[in-house]
C-alpha cells in the first residue's frame, strides 16, 4: 500500500463532503464522543459521518481536517492492519492540522479495533462504522476500552422517511389534509422500506434483489468461506417465509433438507448467525421458555420491510408484523446481552411483550373477522390475568377503536398512526 493512494483518498473525502447535500436524521451526537456506528448496508451510516463532518464545519472547523476513508474503495484491496498508520503519515505529509477521522466500513480490515484503540489514547476524534455486528461484540469492546460510544443504525424510520419527501408533519396532522399524504406515503413505505438512497429509484425491487445480493455473497458467504451457497440461500427464503413463527434450528435444518438440499443443525446455526452479523435479520426469544429453548427456537425478523418483500408474494400480515418488530426492536433491544423485548408463546401466543414496561402487542392486519378479533383480544386479556398490563395494544393496517374487555383496556391503532407516535 502507498501514501498517494490515501493522499488521493484523503482529497476525494474532502471533496465529498463539500458538495454532499444531506437530509439530516435525528441523531445527536456527544461533543466530545468517539462513535462506531453499526447496521445494514445502506442503512445511511456513510450519511451520517458526512452529518457530523458538516456540524463540524458549522462549527468553524476547516475541511482540510478531515480525513474520510471508505475501505470498500477497491484501491484498498489487499489492505491489511499494518497499513493503517499510513493514512496518518499521508495525512501529515499534506497538512499541518491534526486530523478528524472518517473511516466507512471499516470491518473490512481484520484488526482494525487495535487501531481505532491507538487513535483514542492518541485523542484523536474517530467516527467509524461498519456492517458486522461483531463490531458491537464484547471482545472488540473489551479492545475498544468503553473509548468509543457504540450505535446501530437502522434505515429510515416512517418519520424520517416523510421528512426525505419534504413533509414536515404538523400538531394536527391526523385533523388535515395531510393525513392523506401519510397514508398515501405509508403505503410505499410499508412495502418497500426505509433505504434512504432506495428514494431515487423507481424500479425498487430491482434495486432491493442488488443489495440483498451484495449482502448475502460479499458480507455473508465470502466473508465466511461458506461452501455450501444453496442452503444458506434456502434459509434466508424460509426465514422470511415463516417470519411471523417461532422457528427452531432443527425445524429450519428439516425444511431445507426436505428440498434435497445437505445441511445440518449445526451448519444451520452458523448460518443463522453470519446473517444476524450482516445485519440482514435480527432475532427475539420467547419469554416462556426456560433458557435452553430460548436459544434454540426464536422469531427472525428482517431489518428493513423492502428486503423482506422480495421474498413474498401474500405479504400484508408479515409485513405489518415485521415493521412492529423493527420500531420496537430500536427502542427496547439496545444490547443483545439486556433485551427488554420478547415475545410470550406459552399456552397464550402474543406477538410482542415489554415485560419492564408491562406492555403487550398484538400485530394483526385487520380484526374485522370475527375469529381474528376474538384471537387477538383473548390473548392480551390471557397474559394479562398472567402478568398485569399498563397497556395493551392491537396494531392494524387502517382500523382504530377501544375494545374494553374483562377489565383489560385494548387500543386498536393504525400502524402508521403509531409509528408517527
Amino acid at each position: 500500500m502507498q501514501k498517494d493512494i490515501f493522499r488521493t483518498l484523503i482529497k476525494e473525502g474532502q471533496e465529498d463532503i463539500e458538495n454532499i447535500e444531506l437530509v439530516k436524521r435525528p441523531f445527536e451526537f456527544e461533543e466530545e464522543g468517539r462513535y462506531v456506528l453499526v447496521g445494514i448496508r445502506q442503512a445511511g451510516k456513510s450519511y451520517l459521518l458526512y452529518q457530523r463532518a458538516k456540524d463540524f464545519l458549522e462549527k468553524g472547523h476547516n475541511i482540510k481536517e478531515f480525513v474520510y476513508i471508505n475501505f470498500d474503495d477497491e484501491r484498498l484491496l489487499g489492505m491489511t492492519s499494518d497499513d493503517f498508520d499510513l493514512i496518518l503519515q499521508a495525512y501529515s505529509s499534506t497538512y499541518n492540522y491534526k486530523p478528524i477521522l472518517f473511516f466507512d466500513e471499516i470491518q473490512n480490515i481484520d484488526g482494525w479495533e487495535h487501531f481505532a484503540r491507538r487513535l483514542a489514547n492518541q485523542k484523536y476524534m474517530v467516527f467509524i462504522t461498519g456492517s458486522n455486528a461483531k463490531m458491537l461484540s464484547r471482545d472488540i469492546a473489551t479492545t475498544l476500552g468503553a473509548r468509543y460510544f457504540d450505535e446501530k443504525v437502522f434505515p429510515y424510520s416512517f418519520e424520517e422517511f416523510l421528512i426525505a419527501h419534504d413533509i414536515k408533519l404538523d400538531d394536527d396532522w391526523e385533523f388535515s389534509k395531510q393525513k392523506n399524504s401519510v397514508q398515501l406515503y405509508f403505503s410505499d413505505y410499508f412495502k418497500w422500506g426505509g433505504f434512504p438512497e432506495l428514494l431515487l429509484y423507481r424500479n425498487k425491487r430491482h434495486w432491493l434483489n442488488g443489495l440483498y445480493e451484495k449482502i448475502l455473497l460479499g458480507d455473508i458467504i465470502q466473508r465466511n468461506n461458506i461452501k455450501n451457497e444453496h442452503a444458506i440461500r434456502l434459509a434466508i427464503k424460509r426465514l422470511a417465509e415463516n417470519v411471523k413463527q417461532p422457528t427452531s434450528y432443527n425445524r429450519l435444518a428439516n425444511m431445507i433438507k426436505s428440498t434435497g438440499i445437505s445441511t445440518n443443525t449445526a451448519s444451520i446455526i452458523d448460518y443463522i448467525n453470519h446473517v444476524k452479523d450482516a445485519c440482514l435479520i435480527f432475532t427475539l426469544e420467547n419469554y416462556a421458555s426456560k433458557f435452553a429453548e430460548r436459544e434454540s427456537t426464536k422469531k427472525h425478523y428482517f431489518t428493513d420491510n423492502g428486503l423482506l418483500s422480495i421474498f413474498l408474494t401474500d405479504e400484508d400480515t408479515s409485513l405489518l408484523e415485521n415493521l412492529c418488530a423493527i420500531t420496537l426492536y430500536k427502542k427496547y433491544n439496545k444490547t443483545e446481552s439486556a433485551p427488554q423485548l420478547y415475545y410470550y408463546n406459552k399456552n397464550v401466543e402474543v406477538d410482542f411483550y415489554i415485560p419492564d414496561d408491562a406492555i403487550a402487542i398484538q400485530a394483526s392486519y385487520s380484526i374485522q373477522n370475527t375469529e381474528t378479533r376474538v384471537r387477538e383480544v383473548s390473548a392480551l386479556i390471557a397474559l394479562n390475568k398472567l402478568y398485569p398490563l399498563k397497556r395493551a395494544i392491537i396494531i392494524t393496517y387502517d382500523e382504530e377503536e377501544t375494545i374494553e374487555e374483562s377489565n383489560l383496556t385494548i387500543e386498536v391503532i393504525p400502524i402508521w398512526k403509531w409509528l408517527l407516535r
